[in-house]
């Protein structure tokens, strides 16, 4: 109460304040702050790969400086790649507006009017744009499409040709071509196309599909099941098969791989994307992505394939996000939900990914891509037994071993490893490199265990000598090199490794206290103690710590 007194007197005499009075007044907004702000906003959200905040950000510093190109441009490429087409249609006439023959917006252009169906104007899109050899591909895909629909064979032959004449597009001209002529009805001209798509092609999962798609409805159910049994041996390409397989068993026919000029050109964009295949060039694969499910939405490879687009940046949520859009009812379902999981699982929502994963692998138990990335999930949660178990019914699902599966047994015997099972994990290592022997990572492992073992370090060294060999710059893989040559009292040469092995990694606790130790028992005493005191601090373990600090007060006493 008595803290209320003062102020009630001075109502009481008709002199107390409101708060808000008492405050000092606010300087009026500077409107070129906010602009910068804004501006600002725009580079961190692109930087941050947050394409939808970047478009956003970029529309309003456009608003803001409506005559500035280099805003405009930026506010239409994040409208495409954030997947607004319509949005990025009106930023697109503004730039042709500017400069004429910009190919990105003659391009998105050409897409807006092939999904309302106008192929003359997207022919006057396409012959609008600026030349040059990568335009040229997607110029001559996306005429020859719009000239399919009008019925323009002439036309359409052509653009193949020019297509099939750029360097290393010769597969993508093949197929193209097979699927124009298929659609246009030329069902015996399409098929030389079809053979020569997958001889040039032949793991392309969407050349089997489309053209065992083609051998179902042309009555040729040998042929087809032919190539998807074929097909079927390669994990990787069992989603394509097995549904094929099924319709032929139930004596099913399937809708063609393209009912429409748009779902061409989306094939074309979509495998324009999958050629783009490094993080540099992830942002503009996403690009061609977005135009072809803007064209076909249901075009679920495009989907996992936009999906692991986002990966490569590191965007897991948008990854998970894209992944569930998949329809249940697509051969990739199960592919998409498998890496949405394992997503899950990157975003350290661990348990989540544990029961997506095990609820796919139960339904599914011949899948052993799917009890794999289920061991793969219990190994990264310390699971290991559980994680021991989900590897052994991959096993049990894979059949006959292939040199391709020697990550299997590689990521049980870690497993087992972590479980204290070093007999069993030896025999999976020694598996793993029956499967596949030069495995730089498989040397590595199973040798530098010999060597902290004490055991089998002449052959440990020259199993490590030539990992070093296929991987010369791995930090990890010189030290152990250096290792067993300390094990083997070559100190001098120990010392001379390890060196490299910190120039490689220096970082590393591990590596400095190995080259401290080497140093020592080669005579540089004083550098021995520069190292180890390097890993002292860089080290996060207590026990590891304890050590080091005993090496730095006594020296090696051994």
């Amino acid at each position: 109460m008595r803290k209320f007194l003062p102020c009630l007197a001075l109502i009481l005499l008709g002199g107390c304040a409101a708060p808000e009075d008492l405050m000092p007044s606010a300087p009026p907004p500077d409107p070129q702050t906010d602009v910068f702000s804004t501006y600002l906003s725009a580079r961190f959200a692109a930087g941050e790969h947050d394409m939808k905040q970047a478009e956003h950000f970029y529309s309003a510093s456009l608003k803001n400086d409506p005559e500035n190109s280099e805003l405009l441009s930026l506010a239409f490429y994040f409208a495409t790649t954030a997947g607004d087409l319509e949005g990025a249609g009106k930023y697109a006439q503004q730039v042709v507006a500017k400069t004429p023959d910009d190919r990105s917006a003659r391009l998105t252009l050409a897409v807006l009017a092939l999904k309302h169906k106008d192929y003359a104007e997207v022919r006057k899109q396409l012959a609008a744009s600026a030349k040059g050899p990568f335009t040229l591909l997607t110029v001559s895909l996306f005429d020859g499409w719009a000239a399919a629909a009008s019925g323009d064979a002439a036309g359409a032959t052509a653009d193949m040709k020019t297509l099939a004449a750029q360097s290393g597009a010769e597969g993508m001209a093949a197929f193209h071509s097979a699927l124009i002529a298929d659609f246009m009805g030329q069902k015996e001209a399409a098929d030389p196309f079809y053979k020569k798509a997958l001889s040039l092609n032949p793991s392309s999962p969407r050349v089997i599909e489309a053209y065992g798609n083609y051998l179902e409805r042309m009555n040729r159910a040998a042929d087809a099941t032919a190539l998807y049994q074929k097909a079927k041996s390669n994990p990787a390409l069992g989603p394509v098969a097995e549904p094929g397989l099924a319709r032929i068993a139930a004596n099913k026919k399937p809708d063609p791989t393209v009912r429409s000029a748009e779902d061409g050109a989306a094939e074309a964009l979509f495998g324009i994307a999958a050629s783009l295949t490094d993080q540099n060039s992830a942002e503009v694969s996403i690009l061609y992505l977005r135009m072809a499910l803007y064209l076909r939405p249901d075009l679920a490879l495009a989907q996992v394939l936009l999906g692991g687009r986002f990966e490569l940046l590191n965007k897991y949520e948008e990854a998970v996000a894209i992944y569930n859009q998949v329809d249940k009812a697509s051969p990739y379902y199960r592919m998409a939900a498998v890496e949405a999981a394992v997503d899950q699982s990157r975003m350290n929502k661990k348990d989540e990914a544990i029961r997506q994963l095990r609820v796919l692998a139960e339904s599914h138990p011949g899948d052993s891509e799917t009890w794999i990335a289920l061991g793969d999930a219990y190994r990264d949660a310390d699971r290991s037994d559980d994680a021991i178990d989900a590897y052994t019914k991959a096993e049990k699902a894979l059949g006959t071993p292939q040199k391709r599966d020697w990550p299997l047994f590689y990521a049980r015997a870690m497993a087992e490893d972590k479980a204290h099972h070093w007999d069993r994990a030896e025999a999976d290592l020694d598996r793993a490199l029956k499967l596949s022997p030069d495995q730089a990572e498989l040397l590595n492992y199973l040798g530098y265990s010999w060597v902290d073992q004490s055991k089998r370090i002449p052959e440990a060294l020259a199993m490590l000598e030539k990992a070093r060999t296929l991987r010369p710059y791995d930090g990890y893989i010189v030290d152990s090199v250096g290792w067993a040559y300390y094990r083997l009292g070559r100190y001098d040469d120990a010392a001379t490794t390890l060196e490299a092995a910190v120039l490689l990694v220096p970082g590393d606790a591990t590596i400095n206290d190995h080259l401290g130790d080497a140093l020592w028992k080669a005579g540089r005493k004083m550098e021995a103690r520069f190292q180890w005191n390097h890993a002292l601090a860089f080290s996060a373990d207590d026990g590891d710590k304890a050590n080091i600090e005993r090496k730095l007060k006594a020296g090696l006493t051994g």
